[in-house]
């Protein structure tokens, strides 16, 4: 009798098979490592954003503010910069002597609550941003992210009522999808979700508008020649100067 020795193994397909659905599982896993650098990134930065804003607020206080400074107004938001003229590198962060160091910056907008008198109530709104490169310029030509003014108008119809028009030709750029916006007359906070498909000039926000018709609002815009939203976070407080 002749014994047949039989010799078992994977076919060629069967391999194939085995390297794809390897491959497969190599760019999902891929994949969710990149996400997972970027939202430590993310929350790093909201984590650094907190430190800078409370310096930013300490800072305020003590440099202070005029509560009766006839530049300040109830319906009108006014940089703290223009208020008290302080060094330009008290706007850094950390506080070092070393420049390279500085990679975080804040500004701020300030608003009466009242306009009273006696009242010594101030809305402060803090932006803090991330500073990239000495040679980066912002609009307005700011050496670093700073709040600028747009002129926005509601978009008057039914299903319009958080949508706004932005009036003032050239700055369409200033505002996207994912930038925070800050009414110039309340100082109210909205996220601007896209823009309108329909129409470029026209931000959809998160929620309703209840600002004015016709004004204008208060947001960080990007780099000049474009590049990454540059606002990390945003914060506001009421400070009894």
């Amino acid at each position: 009798m002749i014994d047949r020795v039989q010799h078992k193994g994977f076919s060629l397909t069967e391999v194939l098979l085995a390297v794809a659905t390897l491959a497969i599982g190599m760019i999902f896993i891929g994949g969710t490592f990149f996400a997972g650098i970027h939202f430590t990134t993310l929350a790093t930065e909201r984590t650094i954003a907190a430190v800078v804003a409370d310096e930013a607020f300490a800072k305020i206080r003590l440099y202070g503010i005029n509560p009766t400074d006839p530049a300040l107004a109830t319906d009108q938001l006014v940089r703290f910069a223009a208020l008290n003229p302080i060094a330009s590198d008290e706007f850094l962060y950390p506080s070092t002597n070393t420049p390279g160091e500085r990679q975080y910056c804040w500004s701020a907008l300030c608003r009466p609550v009242d306009a009273g008198s006696g009242n010594r109530l101030v809305q402060v709104t803090v932006f803090v941003g991330r500073k990239v490169g000495s040679s980066t310029t912002y609009a307005g030509g700011a050496t670093q992210p700073v709040p600028v003014q747009v002129g926005v108008a509601a978009v008057s119809g039914a299903g319009h009522q958080n949508k706004l028009a932005i009036t003032t030709p050239g700055e369409q750029p200033f505002i996207d999808g994912g930038s925070t916006i800050v009414d110039n007359r309340t100082g109210r906070l909205y996220r601007v979700v896209q823009r309108d498909p329909d129409a470029p000039d026209t931000i959809v926000l998160d929620r309703v508008w209840q600002g004015a018709v016709a004004d204008s609002v208060w947001v960080v815009a990007p780099p000049v020649g474009g590049g990454r939203y540059p606002c990390i976070a945003i914060y506001q407080k009421l400070i009894s100067f």
